[in-house]
């Protein structure tokens, strides 16, 4: 495994990223909770953006894989000044993120945020606004009093080992919804969902969906497939939607 690079932020946190020259747009991709750079989907599209002769950039957010922090410490707003850390310093000119399950939400915080820099967006089961309507929502009385008291509540995943949501994490999450405001989104837009996710709903993504304003967004539904997306079968799928979401047009 090649060593990664590091960026020291302004906040004084230390991104471990692998960045590969290339034409543009360069494609940025962004992890999802408690994932890293190392997974299946940004080590595959990185081997795919290097046969195009295609700029790519993934990395770790803080707390995440290689980078300074804990998991605990963090939350979607130190995870979004990371992204616009890497983005503004490690590329230049238009670029095409793609956004893989809280790596979705952080894609269209970019979008808000860099307007003028995205040019395309590709996500991979979205999961937009999930510390209100996914953790929130869904906890019971005493799951939130545990939260006000302790300042963390541990939650079981289908997809990884139990963790740890703070009271931070939720609080903060407030200040970075997407669903609740106008989403201006002035490019290509593929969304891929498949039905047998049960970290991400297809009700999640059809929401999203309906929310975006674009003039070129489409989802896919794939049968059968699960949260990591990450068969070969959904590899394609993932490597044709970033196809279309780099032609650039005039909107």
């Amino acid at each position: 495994m090649t060593e990664p690079t590091y960026l020291d932020t302004a906040q004084g946190r230390r991104i471990a990223y692998h960045y590969s020259e290339g034409e543009g747009p360069c494609v940025v991709f962004l992890g999802g909770l408690k994932s890293d750079m190392q997974g299946t989907k940004a080590v595959h599209l990185e081997d795919w953006a290097q046969a195009k002769g295609r700029a790519f950039l993934r990395f770790d957010y803080s707390g995440h894989g290689q980078s300074s922090g804990t998991f605990e410490e963090g939350c979607i707003g130190d995870w979004h000044e990371d992204t616009l850390a890497v983005i503004d310093t490690l590329t230049e000119g238009p670029i095409v993120a793609v956004g893989s399950s809280m790596g979705g939400w952080q894609s269209l915080l970019l979008a808000r945020a860099r307007p003028e820099r995205v040019s395309g967006l590709v996500t991979i089961a979205a999961s937009p606004d999930f510390t209100e309507d996914g953790w929130f929502a869904r906890f019971d009385a005493a799951q939130k009093a545990e939260l006000e008291k302790a300042g963390q509540v541990e939650l079981a995943s289908d997809y990884m080992d139990p963790y740890i949501v703070t009271k931070r994490m939720v609080e903060d999450g407030r200040n970075h919804l997407v669903l609740r405001d106008p989403l201006e989104l002035p490019f290509r837009v593929r969304m891929l969902q498949g039905t047998a996710d049960t970290a991400v709903s297809v009700a999640t993504a059809t929401r999203l969906l309906d929310h975006i304003a674009s003039t070129d967004c489409q989802l896919l539904l794939v049968k059968d497939a699960d949260h990591r997306f990450s068969t070969r079968d959904c590899q394609e799928l993932i490597e044709k939607a970033l196809e279309a979401a780099s032609l650039v047009e005039e909107y």
